[in-house]
């Protein structure tokens, strides 16, 4: 078994009051290691699977404190370039006082965004049995060229996929629809919220777009993240639903990633999809109770003493 992601790796640096606005002066906290499918490795890694992460930082603090976080909690780091000449991703983030959030993202011309086929190390791949994406990291050609090479290798050695679409509606246009397309074509496991349920469908309503994805991608199974109301697993002849565990909420960003990386390490452990949704979700609303989006990765004696 190892489960690889492949994607960003960025800082996430806090403001420290509700309804902070990121166009005046005020304080900070953080950095705080992140990135989507950083968070989701951690917590790979966290649940004892052997796991590692392609992505690229700079060679600076910013990287420093990412590479440190994330060989601690047990990831192989051999997949993350240093890249002498660029800085680390990094995003600023405001929470609203309606629960909303406010980013300013610097990823594009960042270390992971210059992440392609020439400076990417896709020897961690030799050995993968699960390869995970998210549609955050599609940024440009290079790397959606990336991640159909990686597909490739993997599916090559019988390994399977996941994919993670993490990006809203208003920020489809034909191109980036396309590329998220190319990469559910090849599709195992997807994991939408229910914001995105139907975005790669040609139907409005879920449960058509569900058995789209079965009938015309041949996905196994849609895992939906449901937020406050749990989360569904569907395969083409059953579902299976959990609610969320009831938590106090300080910070959750992070938590859909935790949820995922939970679900997938489960599920390549031989679990059942009842025992992966439980697991995941008590890491998914155990990961909130947390200042910062990788603080709250969880095992699984820390899972059996918050939740006794």
């Amino acid at each position: 078994m190892k489960i690889v992601s492949l994607g960003e790796i960025v800082v996430e640096i806090m403001a420290t009051e509700l309804n902070q606005s990121l166009s005046q002066t005020g304080v900070f906290s953080g950095p705080y290691p992140s990135g989507a499918p950083a968070i989701f490795i951690d917590q790979v890694a966290k649940l004892g699977v052997d796991c590692s992460i392609i992505s690229a930082v700079g060679k600076d603090g910013f990287g420093e404190i990412n590479l440190k976080r994330l060989q601690q909690d047990g990831v192989d780091i051999a997949g993350i370039s240093v890249l002498e000449d660029e800085v680390t991703g990094s995003a600023f983030v405001t929470y609203q006082s309606n629960g909303e959030r406010d980013f300013i993202f610097n990823i594009r011309k960042a270390a992971c965004g210059q992440l392609s086929l020439s400076n990417a190390n896709l020897t961690v791949l030799n050995d993968c049995t699960h390869l995970h994406i998210m549609g955050s990291s599609l940024i440009n050609q290079n790397i959606v060229d990336l991640c159909l090479t990686a597909i490739e290798i993997v599916k090559g050695n019988q390994g399977k996929i996941s994919f993670d679409p993490n990006i809203r509606k208003e920020l489809l246009n034909d191109n980036v629809k396309a590329s998220l397309s190319k990469i559910l074509a090849n599709t195992d496991v997807y994991m939408p919220s229910e914001a995105e349920v139907t975005i790669l469908s040609s139907f409005d309503d879920d449960e058509s777009a569900i058995n789209e994805y079965f009938s015309h991608y041949n996905v196994s199974e849609v895992v939906l993240k449901q937020g406050s109301k749990g989360a569904t697993v569907y395969t083409p002849d059953s579902f299976n639903s959990i609610a969320a565990f009831t938590v106090e909420e300080i910070d959750p960003t992070g938590a859909g990633d935790c949820f995922g990386g939970a679900y997938i390490a489960c599920r390549t452990k031989g679990m059942s999809i009842e025992e992966s949704l439980t697991i995941a979700a008590q890491c998914g609303a155990r990961s909130v109770t947390f200042k910062g989006p990788m603080e709250g990765t969880s095992t699984l004696d820390e899972l059996t003493h918050f939740f006794k």
